[in-house]
């Protein structure tokens, strides 16, 4: 989260509160005041070299003893591979293994980004939609050529609902075209949208929480109000930061399912 409770409100000069829910999103430069170009080092670039390395200390220095009776960390890197690889199996079926390997790093760069960003002072880069739109597009290609690749010209089938009644099915295929270019906007979407929506209302209630400082009277019940709130969203958000990186890369299988077996 791109902001700090403390500096959830600033005064203005006629003594008004002014906030800006939004800035926390704002991309700046590492280093200097400058413009930001195609090869600056920015705050976005930064925090993502951060997930990164958690993702490197747990999934490689955490689990590098390989102990038979493992660690918390371990614990933790085991936990999450096995949930993982269960969540591929169950929903593309077992001849999507060799692909498990890029749905653990779509899922482990999501959900740490997530968390991160839930640190104070932080930057949630997956509340841009620039970052989450890159990772569905990638998927959508990925899953468009494999399916092109495995089957041909027989992927297309995913598009002919050979169950439905025969005039209805030119409908249907175009309905199923257009639903699955829409994939790659929906699933960039939701994600960003999502933690984007959940950090701004904290920013807004923390700009109330120094209330008490300008108005003792209205603050004495504004305040503490917006500290419970504030908690309150905080710990959905952390509930949310989970849900999210799961829905993406269920999603992630669903749509590599029907890469695999695009048959209705």
């Amino acid at each position: 989260m791109a902001t700090e409770v403390a500096n959830g409100a600033e005064h203005a000069d006629e003594g008004g509160l002014v906030f800006h829910p939004m800035d926390q999103f704002i991309i700046k430069p590492l280093f200097g005041d400058g413009p930001v170009g195609m090869f600056t080092i920015t705050n976005v670039t930064l925090w993502m070299a951060l997930t990164i390395l958690c993702i490197f200390a747990l999934l490689v220095l955490g689990s590098s003893s390989r102990a038979l009776v493992p660690g918390r960390i371990q614990s933790i890197a085991e936990l999450a591979y096995g949930f993982i690889r269960k969540m591929v199996e169950d929903v593309a079926g077992k001849d999507a293994l060799p692909y498990f390997p890029y749905i653990m790093t779509l899922f482990m760069f999501i959900v740490f980004s997530n968390f991160l960003g839930l640190l104070p002072g932080s930057f949630t880069t997956t509340s841009h939609i620039g970052v989450t739109a890159v990772l569905a597009m990638a998927v959508f290609l990925t899953v468009t050529i494999l399916g092109f690749v495995k089957h041909g010209a027989g992927f297309l089938s995913l598009f002919w609902i050979s169950a439905a009644p025969l005039p209805l099915r030119p409908i249907l295929a175009l309905i199923e075209v257009i639903s699955y270019f829409v994939r790659p906007v929906s699933h960039s979407i939701r994600l960003a949208g999502n933690l984007m929506a959940g950090h701004a209302v904290i920013k807004v209630f923390a700009a109330f929480a120094p209330m008490i400082l300008i108005s003792a009277g209205i603050g004495l019940v504004v305040t503490p109000l917006s500290i419970v709130a504030i908690t309150a969203i905080y710990a959905l958000e952390m509930l949310v930061a989970f849900i999210q990186a799961y829905v993406f890369t269920i999603l992630t299988c669903v749509y590599l399912k029907d890469a695999l077996h695009p048959h209705h």
